[in-house]
């Protein structure tokens, strides 16, 4: 389905605002938002709204005001959803789910911030998994140091050396990134996710091994990284440097700000 089949789909056949509540704004219950999306139970939708935070958080966009918890009078747990928190919540959804197309095309009718239907999906989703890896980077960085490590820009690199057979300023240089740039923020999301999975995993090997010291842990971060390079070029048929990069992020974070921004006025 192509981005002008759901465009002409979505406005005729579906009526996202007639769902919409108001109490000095407009809001969406979570509890309705997910049977609309194909979904069963708020435990099953819950996976989603705590991406939606997750994102949010990494927008630097307030989560209030967008996502409040409420409890109803019957004890049932539920949530207030600005328009954008429910355009979150519908990218990062099991497009599996016939329904999910239909709400996605609501939101691409809606704003133009992207060029084709599926970026959307793919920016959020983008920065959803570069925070996560700055959570765990921050993580590992503190286990490093408490495994004896003295550089941490040495140990950093071996895991990238591991992953791409080459060091980091040389991957920057392959990929053309700037010098003051992380490449994380060149990567499309299965890069990043197979960087992801090598940070937790040299995480989890540096404490169920009880590593220590510069050299060792450096060993460790290497051989991780190039498991994880094997996986790739095995199920993928590529090796991470032949990736090839993308948009940077910023700009991707930017062009969902403005989206938000939009739906803030409420108009198409």
């Amino acid at each position: 389905m192509t981005m002008e089949d759901i465009k002409d789909m979505a406005p005729s056949v579906f009526d996202f605002d007639s769902y919409s509540k108001q109490n000095g704004k407009c809001y969406w219950l979570a509890s309705e938002l997910l049977r609309l999306l194909g979904y069963q139970s708020m435990q099953s939708f819950k996976k989603v709204i705590n991406k939606a935070m997750i994102v949010l958080n990494n927008l630097d966009i307030a989560i209030d005001g967008n996502i409040n918890h409420e409890v109803s009078a019957d004890g049932s747990s539920d949530y207030k959803l600005s328009r954008f928190a429910c355009y979150l919540c519908a990218m990062n959804a099991d497009v599996r789910k016939k329904e999910v197309s239909q709400i996605q095309g609501y939101f691409i009718a809606f704003t133009e911030a992207f060029t084709q239907w599926v970026e959307h999906e793919k920016a959020i989703e983008r920065v959803y998994v570069r925070g996560e890896i700055s959570e765990h980077e921050r993580s590992i960085s503190g286990i490093a140091k408490e495994h004896g490590i003295q550089s941490y820009p040495l140990f950093q690199n071996a895991g990238y050396r591991g992953l791409y057979n080459m060091s980091m300023g040389k991957l920057k240089t392959l990929k053309c990134i700037p010098d003051n740039r992380s490449p994380l923020d060149y990567m499309d999301t299965t890069e990043l996710a197979a960087n992801l999975f090598r940070i937790t995993q040299t995480e989890e090997r540096i404490k169920n091994q009880d590593l220590s010291g510069q050299a060792v842990l450096e060993k460790a971060a290497e051989t991780v990284g190039k498991d994880v390079r094997s996986l790739m070029i095995k199920n993928g048929g590529t090796a991470p440097e032949n990736i090839p990069p993308v948009q940077d992020i910023k700009k991707v974070k930017t062009a969902i700000r403005q989206t938000h921004r939009k739906m803030l006025k409420g108009k198409k």
